[in-house]
């Protein structure tokens, strides 16, 4: 069986399986679970994109849409 298959059969009975079995299996992988999530960004560099985001959406900061980005870089090659 592929890990693929394995992991679609493991998503359908985690769908339907019962509480003490979902809390069994959570404390088996919580650990690593766990390790997985303090891979994700720190709180300074959240803080730092939502900023970013935030002047972004209310128009503050300017944006540039794919291409405008691939052009710049092109002409600075060019350069």
């Amino acid at each position: 069986m592929t890990t693929a298959a394995m992991r679609k059969q493991l998503i359908e009975y985690l769908a339907d399986a019962d509480d003490k079995k979902i809390k069994g299996l959570y404390s088996l992988l919580e650990d690593t679970i766990q390790e997985k999530a303090s891979n994700d960004l720190t709180d300074e560099q959240l803080a730092f994109l939502n900023e970013e985001r935030r002047k972004h959406l209310s128009g503050e900061s300017k944006s540039y849409t794919w291409e405008e980005v691939k052009n710049r870089i092109r002409n600075r090659k060019a350069s």
